[in-house]
């Protein structure tokens, strides 16, 4: 079933609900990135210019976590961005957020107080419950119609996020859009195609590799950062005390055993680290893995040239490149050189999706930007589009209330 999109909504003078995911870096109470708020900027935009009358509904931080603030700077940016009006209201389903919405003008926004000061929206609701919320049901009364263009959150089950398409005609914004053309038909990409697995999501990273590898999707897959490390251990490698000390601390002990079924499986399109950087004496050394686990307080925290040389290889004949997680700790000016070095080389792939926040802040970092293609708005959601396909906020979408 197709997913709706601006292009079958009719806004004129509507009030439309848009749920974004404009959840930012914070400093010193403000934004530190505002990348997440452009990426929107489109989809406001061009229900803006049709005369929309809209509710931006969106989430910031986790409970007790440092980044979990209010909107205001949010919607104080949004209103430098677009060329309408933001304001902002601290609530988001009282009569106080009803009545701010009833107050729009065609052509402005409002943005509505984080969602997740709200206890029921940081739990998962199969939709039909969570469109019994009293976060659903308080804002309903006051909308015509739902956007979701929060790829980034399509992969939870939240009320904001599948509630409003149990009661409302809802629609995918352009980001949403794009990503699902994008990610949905991944299987047309010229080959051979290479998924590069970093970072520290091991679960999902092993979820796609057992994914793409099983339905023949992927030619090779590379690991680096954390997944290449318990690839490693699963492979009989002494990483020493450190290196497992995280991973077990990460609740990754488990994984160790499925990376090594993933081997057994699929062995030859997998390649792991041959050798990887530690800090010694205050400066990077590269091991060997017939020189590990080193000295036993030494954590692995990049890939060595070795490694590079043979990933460079296999990325010098790709013609398509999926890239999810960085090489190593690239915010460390120690343990860039792999990250850097790495993208580099995938940058100079003919067609390539690049997924999660940490793999294009470390792109930005490096000034890479202009050299890939497709940059997914969301590290979990992608990873999930790639295993299954399954997001529950892109079903709730298929699955929506008539217009």
């Amino acid at each position: 079933m197709p997913v709706g999109t601006l292009d079958d909504l009719a806004v004129a003078d509507r009030r439309v609900g848009v749920r974004v995911d404009i959840n930012s870096p914070l400093s010193d109470g403000g934004l530190a990135d505002d990348a997440r708020l452009q990426a929107h900027q489109q989809t406001l935009s061009e229900l803006l210019d049709r005369g929309a009358r809209l509710a931006i509904l969106a989430h910031q931080g986790r409970p007790g976590g440092d980044d979990f603030e209010t909107l205001s700077p949010h919607a104080e940016r949004l209103d430098e961005l677009l060329e309408y009006p933001v304001s902002y209201v601290d609530a988001t389903f009282s009569s106080a957020a009803r009545e701010a919405i009833d107050g729009l003008d065609a052509g402005e926004a409002v943005v509505l107080e984080n969602t997740r000061f709200y206890a029921e929206e940081y739990m998962e609701f199969d939709p039909e419950r969570a469109g019994e919320t009293h976060l659903v049901e308080g804002l309903v009364p006051a909308l015509d119609a739902y956007v979701n263009d929060a790829f980034a959150a399509a992969h939870r089950s939240q009320p904001s996020l599948v509630g409003f398409p149990q009661h409302l005609p809802s629609y995918a914004g352009r980001v949403m859009e794009r990503e699902l053309d994008v990610l949905g038909d991944i299987e047309s990409t010229p080959r051979p195609r290479v998924y590069v697995l970093g970072g520290a999501k091991v679960p999902d990273s092993i979820d796609v590799a057992w994914s793409v590898l099983e339905n023949d999707l992927a030619d090779t897959v590379l690991t680096a950062g954390v997944v290449g490390n318990v690839f490693l251990a699963a492979d009989g490698v002494d990483l020493g005390d450190a290196s497992m000390e995280f991973i077990m601390d990460q609740g990754y002990w488990d994984e160790i055993d499925r990376a090594a079924d993933l081997l057994d499986a699929h062995g030859d399109r997998i390649r792991f680290p041959q050798d990887v950087a530690v800090e010694r004496d205050g400066e990077r050394r590269d091991i060997g893995l017939n020189a590990l686990p080193g000295r036993q307080d030494e954590a692995a925290m990049d890939i060595g040239e070795e490694t590079l040389k043979v990933y460079r290889s296999i990325l010098d004949t790709a013609e398509t490149v999926i890239l999810n997680g960085p090489a190593g700790v690239f915010e460390d000016q120690l343990f860039e050189d792999g990250t850097r070095e790495l993208y580099t080389a995938a940058s100079k792939v003919g067609e390539s999706i690049v997924g999660g926040g940490d793999t294009a802040a470390a792109i930005r970092k490096f000034g890479l930007e202009d050299r890939f293609g497709h940059f997914s708005t969301g590290g979990g959601a992608c990873l999930r589009m790639l295993t299954d396909g399954d997001l529950p906020a892109v079903e709730a979408l298929r699955h929506a209330h008539a217009d």
